[in-house]
């Protein structure tokens, strides 16, 4: 691996990430607290680049058809009510807990899941 310049920084986490950063390198998965921090960074902005290819394929690419044609457009009523209609179809009356619908999203926003609540669901 090539050597690179490290530059120090003081950084504050919230005590659980320090309490995760320990466990990690207790674990014997990385060798110091600074490894794990660069390997959350590289991830950080492994992401960001997918969300940015994403942005710039997919969306750019739906926004031009969209554009093109607009006839193809499909309304939010009608897109929040076939969420609604899915959602009360898969969830068991007596289950009060919000469903996850998964996207092919990569944001940050959207990657885990959106969370649609009974309450919207309703």
């Amino acid at each position: 691996m090539a050597s690179t310049t490290c530059e120090k920084r003081t950084v504050s986490l919230p005590a659980e990430q320090g309490r995760y950063i320990d466990r990690l390198v207790d674990s014997g998965a990385y060798a110091s607290a600074s490894e794990v921090v660069r390997a959350g960074l590289r991830a950080l902005e492994e992401r960001d680049t997918a969300v940015e290819r994403w942005l710039r394929t997919e969306v750019v690419q739906a926004y031009d058809e969209l554009d093109t044609d607009r006839g193809s457009a499909v309304p939010a009523e009608e897109v929040f009510a076939e969420l609604r209609s899915h959602i009360a179809a898969e969830k068991p009356a007596d289950l009060d807990v919000p469903r996850r619908i998964h996207t092919s999203c990569p944001s940050p926003i959207c990657t885990d899941f959106l969370t649609i609540s009974r309450t919207v669901s309703a």
